[in-house]
């Protein structure tokens, strides 16, 4: 009776997860094209007409070809700070409306929810309900990937596909899961680093692959101006958070960047009450505390990975928090790239005995998913008040924070081999 009841709970769950889905996800997507996705679009297009794409870096030029293009007339749009590859993303599409193109995006963001699901499952030993659930608890994330035109649902789906690939035996074909999008995102680069410092260089070498071929697919087809620009002009800029048309301190985009500008940066109009006005303090608050969390980060791993026999999956999980935590702007559509992290996490604490530290990893999870950030925002420009606006970034933190002090404090009685199968667990 028990068991039917939580069985019972898990679907009316997943019903209520799914209705959200559509409501606030699928159906705005297929309805009408929202910002984000006419940056991509853009970008598609000229280069499919051929247009100028030495310019793609000009922030007016490619506003004004949007308007050109009759795509997203309403909103602000610009390349940067993507890289030129991104560019390439849609070309296929381009022959259809904006608004048909965002449609076949989500439906193939849609078959690559499906497929994470079904690829958790398998991987994390869970039933497919419970797998689900996990997923469509990233709430925003999934729903502003699909209503916005976001690809991280698909890079997702690929770092999903990469691990399971490797568990079956196949690391060349994980290598290449993990290369295809990293020349476009970064998050599986740091995938491909861990296993090169493990000297899995077969998985290594099928990255190496993805990322050389996809490289000079760009080059080919754009020329190396462009890139030029990107590596000299537009990727440091993006690395220490200085984007263009963006604000500086807008909390939608949280970080550490924003969240020391917020604190001790004065700016008249977007932050005239930070808690102290020094300029200085920001940077080297900025520069500390991530290069502490950076250094906590590695020793973390280096313990786990000696201690255990086979870590590569509790240590993926912590490598997906630090990156978003060191990221210099966030937005809620990363945090699909949390599916195969959080997930082994939450697995490596169930299968070391630790629940009240896999629930609390799931529950930080659920609730950057669903957290009411309007609320957290009217606390933003109120001196030290402003730490406040920051939930998500600090839920990410404690994620960290609790996951280190466990393998600090209890690793080392493990199974044999954590990142094997252990049969079929719910949540």
């Amino acid at each position: 009776m028990r068991l039917y009841f939580r069985q019972l709970i898990a679907i009316l769950l997943l019903a209520g997860l799914g209705m959200i889905l559509a409501i606030r996800g699928i159906v705005p997507a297929i309805s009408q094209v929202d910002s984000d996705f006419p940056n991509y679009f853009t970008a598609a297009k000229i280069v499919a007409n051929g247009g100028d794409l030495d310019r793609l870096y000009d922030d007016q030029w490619f506003q004004e070809q949007m308007r050109h293009y009759q795509i997203g007339r309403q909103f602000e749009g610009k390349f940067s700070p993507f890289p030129p590859p991104t560019a390439l993303l849609m070309v296929p599409l381009t022959r259809f409306t904006p608004l048909n193109a965002l449609r076949v995006v989500t439906v193939v963001s849609l078959f690559g929810l499906i497929g994470s699901i079904i690829l958790l499952a398998r991987i994390l030993a869970w039933r497919l309900v419970d797998s689900s659930i996990f997923v469509l608890l990233s709430g925003y994330a999934v729903l502003n990937a699909l209503r916005l035109g976001q690809p991280y649902i698909l890079i997702s789906a690929c770092c999903v596909l990469g691990y399971f690939a490797r568990l079956k035996g196949r690391p060349l074909i994980a290598g290449l899961c993990f290369g295809l999008f990293s020349p476009i995102k970064y998050f599986p680069l740091v995938i491909l680093i861990y296993f090169a410092f493990r000297k899995e260089w077969r998985v290594v070498l099928g990255g190496a692959i993805a990322i050389v071929a996809v490289a000079l697919v760009s080059i080919g087809v754009m020329g190396w101006k462009i890139h030029q620009d990107f590596l000299f002009s537009v990727l440091g800029n993006h690395l220490t958070a200085h984007l263009s048309m963006q604000d500086p301190f807008a909390v939608s985009f949280q970080s550490f960047d924003t969240l020391f500008r917020r604190l001790f940066v004065y700016d008249a109009a977007s932050n005239p009450q930070p808690f102290v006005a020094s300029a200085a303090f920001a940077s080297t608050g900025v520069a500390v505390t991530k290069g502490l969390i950076l250094a906590a980060t590695v020793l973390t791993l280096v313990r786990l990975n000696r201690v255990c026999g086979s870590a590569v999956g509790p240590s993926i999980g912590l490598l997906g928090i630090v990156t978003l935590l060191l990221a210099p702007a966030t937005a809620t559509y990363h945090f699909c790239l949390l599916w195969l992290p959080i997930g082994l996490l939450i697995r490596y604490f169930l299968l070391e005995g630790a629940a009240l530290f896999a629930y609390f990893v799931l529950g930080a999870y659920a609730l950057i998913g669903f957290f009411p950030y309007g609320r957290s925002n009217l606390f933003a420009g109120r001196g030290a008040l402003g730490m406040l606006a920051f939930p998500r970034l600090f839920l990410l933190f404690a994620m960290l924070v609790v996951s280190a002090y466990f393998i600090w404090s209890r690793a080392g009685a493990v199974p044999s081999n954590p990142d094997a199968g252990a049969g079929n667990k719910a949540l």
